[in-house]
């Protein structure tokens, strides 16, 4: 149930693009928001940091898209939402008593204070990529190429980038390097 709610709104923006034009496509995205919102604050009684940061910006960049009739300020929101997890992240290392990632994946692993402050990094330059990427294909490409991208690539990026910092993060892991060891001295 919840990886749909999390899915929702990109797919439901992708399904009424491709039905009608990117201005129902931007609607029914505000609609989704709206819906995804309002089931996570009946189920939790609040709304994810993230929740309330990706609303707000489909509100506002979607309400101007609609307003002007411009598909710029719909093209920007992903842009705008990466560079602002990047900023979060980033701000992170410096303030509070962990890097951002650390506190999002902290419970489920143990990893140096050094490694979590590098893989953060590693997520701020993946978001700042991200949004780079997002504007390039806005800008070279047609806006159905845009509208795949966002879908198909952003989140394609997403998911390799979420399967290589598992890799990584189990060759750094504690438990990797003691699995390892133990590995090599039984063979011995």
């Amino acid at each position: 149930m919840q990886l749909f709610l999390d899915f929702l709104p990109v797919v439901a923006f992708f399904v009424a693009y491709k039905l009608a034009n990117i201005y129902v496509a931007t609607a029914t995205l505000i609609v989704a928001v709206l819906v995804q919102a309002a089931v996570q604050w009946i189920r939790h009684r609040k709304l994810s940091p993230m929740m309330m940061t990706s609303a707000v910006l489909v509100l506002v960049f979607g309400t101007i898209t609609l307003l002007v009739h411009d598909k710029t300020f719909i093209q920007w929101k992903p842009t705008v939402l990466y560079a602002l997890l990047a900023v979060a992240f980033f701000a992170s290392q410096f303030a509070g008593e962990a890097p951002l990632v650390e506190r999002i994946m902290g419970a489920n692993m143990t990893l140096e204070r050094k490694l979590w402050r590098k893989l953060n990094l590693l997520w701020v330059v993946f978001f700042l990529a991200l949004a780079g990427l997002n504007l390039y294909v806005a800008y070279t490409f047609d806006e159905a190429t845009w509208v795949n991208f966002k879908l198909f690539g952003l989140l394609g990026l997403t998911f390799v980038f979420a399967i290589a910092q598992a890799f990584w993060i189990s060759s750094k892991a504690p438990d990797a390097a003691a699995d390892s060891t133990a590995q090599s001295q039984d063979r011995s």
